[in-house]
């Protein structure tokens, strides 16, 4: 008895050494485990459909739920309900009508320029339906780049949103368009040259070369087309392109296929979301976080959405109470924004759980904590196009995602030491990549094989090698250049720094260096342009700035580059600021860049004019101190 009484004692004070010392050196070991078991989960699921060929897609997995639950409000927007059978019938009026009327066939790939609204998951799902690939246009597009779109996935279809459009701003005056029909203004000609059917879902159309679906849908039938137009027996089949810009200037269809929608739509499901949940989405769709996280999770888990046009900071939590939010999408600055209102008494009154989105700065999110109540922010990185996953579903503040020894296993990726004057990783004498140690700033790369396949973008092959980088480790050895600085501390977690060559990102969308300085060396007065992003205090990402060299004999003028920039690019591309310089030919271009960006916009250090884009002058207008110091507190809004 005395030796079983033992034997029983050094057993419980083992567990219990145990469990103590699994606390202090693995803290997060069983939450770890859990996780990636649930990864781990879908993997498998994944895994059988490749073996059996049979794929159930994002698209079959709604219309199980709607068979399931149809009567369950799916998208709830600007106060109408729609249930899972309203979304699911519509979309089967809108695939009749695009096999009869607009004669589309399975394979073909037709473009999408809408703002959010229900129509816009109607029309998605309705062009899926009979096998089509979805292209979606950011509704920022600007005539050339539009054209290069449609270059790109070969689209010979476009189909045109109904409702109005606000155009983003980075400076005074916000702008609207009345109609996304005037994105087309300009390249209509040109697209029915090119014999791409134009076709809008307005009920009239003020363009003549426009047809218009509404007055076809009511004869419609609500049945659905052959199952066999949009069966699938490969993951790899790509079922949309969505749009990214990158160093080349004009934007790059990323490939999405039936893999990478799966994965994207089990992301809600993985941090713990269940069909009870009701999820906000602010963020526009035609990017992949709204599109495929917040649309794809919500089938997946047959759980209710809201939907917004455009994300405002006044009706945020308004809406979230009357519609008893419990998960919301965000990027970084909504959350600033929302800490930037006015408090109120009933700031925690609410039944948000869980944010799940990228960017968020510590200090906003620590704030955000104090003030709306401890919700769990779920950060999550990855491009659009990329091959890695990172996901913080621990929600430790200022960190982008979690990796440990059994995800390292799964997907291969290092972080390498990167010349930030050169702009190049470093190399070894062999010509080798350099990992960096624990905690120090490295360029990300992951390796492609596969389990973490790269699917490129549309109508490149240069352009898909440009983002793969070879010989890194080893002769032989292919991995993909995300293109962003990040660091791993001591207990695994990921850190984002900084991002590196020639894209910067502002307000929540990339901005390509090339595409703006393409379009501002058009300007008869300049000869030398160099744009780069510089850092705003109290802003995420960084805002764009030109350095421009004067034609010899010319001036500079405000009023033409303002009208230039806003007739050419997208709003979160036109630079901000204006710095007129003498280019300094002992530079190389990618030193000089690196010391623009160190330099800053500050007027009372830099000698060379400095300028600041004014929408309510209509003009690039002088930066004076008293205009820096409005930006720099934060007294001048940069409205978006």
């Amino acid at each position: 008895m005395t030796s079983f009484l033992g034997w029983l004692s050094a057993l419980v004070a083992g567990v219990f050494s145990a469990h103590v010392l699994q606390k202090l050196c693995f803290p997060f070991f069983w939450r770890d485990l859990v996780f990636l078991l649930r990864v781990i989960r879908y993997g498998v699921r994944l895994e059988l459909f490749k073996l059996t060929s049979s794929v159930c897609t994002v698209l079959d997995r709604f219309t199980q739920q709607a068979q399931r639950i149809p009567n369950k409000p799916f998208v709830i927007y600007d106060g109408g309900v729609h249930t899972y059978r309203d979304v699911e019938q519509r979309s089967n009026r809108l695939a009749n009508v695009f096999l009869e009327k607009v004669h589309l066939r399975k394979g073909d790939c037709v473009a999408l320029l809408m703002s959010n609204e229900p129509d816009f998951l109607c029309v998605w799902f309705g062009l899926a339906k009979v096998g089509c690939s979805v292209a979606f246009l950011n509704t920022n597009i600007k005539s050339k780049s539009l054209i290069h779109c449609f270059n790109c996935c070969g689209a010979k279809t476009l189909i045109v949103g109904s409702g109005e459009v606000k155009l983003q701003t980075i400076s005074l005056s916000p702008l609207c368009l009345p109609d996304l029909a005037e994105c087309l203004d300009g390249v209509l000609t040109s697209l029915l040259e090119d014999n791409i059917q134009v076709w809008t879902m307005k009920s009239q159309s003020e363009h003549t070369h426009m047809h218009t679906l509404l007055d076809k849908l009511d004869a419609a039938s609500d049945q659905p087309v052959p199952a066999a137009l949009h069966a699938t027996t490969s993951l790899k089949s790509p079922t949309l392109y969505i749009f990214t810009s990158g160093t080349t200037g004009l934007p790059k269809a990323a490939v999405i296929t039936h893999l990478q929608s799966l994965k994207a739509a089990a992301g809600l499901w993985a941090f713990g979301a269940t069909e009870d949940d009701v999820v906000y989405i602010p963020l526009p769709l035609y990017h992949s976080a709204a599109s495929l996280i917040g649309i794809g999770g919500t089938i997946h888990l047959g759980a209710t959405c809201i939907l917004k046009k455009k994300f405002s900071a006044s009706q945020f939590w308004n809406d979230c109470r009357t519609h008893n939010v419990t998960i919301f999408q965000y990027i970084g600055e909504l959350c600033r924004y929302l800490c930037n209102q006015p408090k109120t008494e009933v700031d925690k009154v609410h039944k948000v759980r869980m944010g799940v989105g990228n960017g968020l700065r510590q200090d906003v999110w620590r704030e955000f904590h104090s003030r709306f109540g401890n919700i769990k922010m779920c950060e999550v990185y990855g491009s659009t196009e990329g091959n890695l996953c990172f996901m913080n579903h621990i929600g430790k503040i200022g960190t982008v995602g979690r990796s440990n020894f059994f995800y390292r296993l799964l997907f291969k990726y290092d972080l390498v030491k990167y010349d930030m004057v050169k702009d190049e990783p470093v190399r070894d004498q062999y010509g080798f990549c350099q990992p960096v140690q624990k905690g120090e700033t490295g360029l990300l790369l992951s390796r492609v094989g596969i389990l973490s396949p790269f699917f490129g973008y549309a109508g490149s092959k240069h352009l898909t090698e440009k983002k793969l980088m070879r010989n890194v480790f080893v002769k032989g050895d292919t991995y993909f250049n995300t293109g962003d600085l990040m660091a791993e501390d001591q207990g695994g977690f990921i850190c984002f720094r900084d991002r590196v060559g020639d894209t910067f990102r502002w307000k929540g969308e990339n901005v390509a260096t090339t595409e703006v300085m393409e379009t501002l060396g058009l300007v008869d007065f300049i000869q030398e342009v160099n744009v780069y992003g510089v850092e705003i205090p109290g802003h995420e990402g960084r805002a764009g700035m030109a350095a421009i060299i004067l034609r010899p004999g010319l001036v500079f003028d405000g009023k033409k580059l303002f009208e230039h920039a806003m007739r050419d690019l997208p709003a979160y591309a036109r630079p901000l600021f204006i710095r007129l310089q003498v280019m300094e030919m002992t530079s190389t271009f990618k030193q000089q860049k690196f010391q623009l960006v160190q330099s800053g916009f500050n007027p009372s250090t830099i000698s060379d004019p400095l300028f600041v884009l004014d929408y309510q002058q209509k003009s690039y207008i002088p930066l004076t101190d008293l205009i820096y110091q409005s930006i720099i507190t934060g007294d001048l809004s940069l409205a978006f």
